[in-house]
């Protein structure tokens, strides 16, 4: 495993953080799930991360520089890292959201641009 590390998370814990879960060294990934009518208890903002959300179940509010935005299953969104943002569950519903933070500006390749072929292949293809 000196190439990967492999973990799970409990879905019904209210906040994993990959972080230390799998020794991320590029990015925060946290799954998170607030409970109907129960909020982030803070607004806040970043020095130089953004954040990326996907919204995975139920709905809820964004924050976001003094804006009210509804949110449901599917949204998905970015905040640069000044935005001034905060989530809350619906009062009728949970939300589950994906976050993930990255410092802005720091992607300079993605998928095959940032990838090399290998001539190996698994056992179904």
């Amino acid at each position: 495993m000196a190439n990967y590390k492999l973990s799970s998370i409990d879905f019904s814990a209210a906040r994993t953080e990959l972080h230390d879960l799998l020794g991320l060294t590029g990015a925060e990934i946290s799954c998170n799930v607030l409970p109907a009518g129960v909020s982030v208890p803070f607004v806040h903002a970043h020095k130089e991360n953004e954040e990326i959300y996907i919204i995975l179940e139920g709905t809820g509010n964004l924050y976001i520089d003094g804006e009210e935005v509804p949110l449901k299953a599917g949204d998905c969104f970015r905040i640069v890292p000044k935005g001034e943002r905060c989530i809350s569950a619906s009062t009728d519903s949970s939300i589950r959201f994906i976050c993930v933070q990255v410092k802005a500006g720091s992607l300079n390749a993605f998928t095959m641009n940032d990838a090399s072929l290998c001539n190996k292949k698994p056992s179904w293809m």
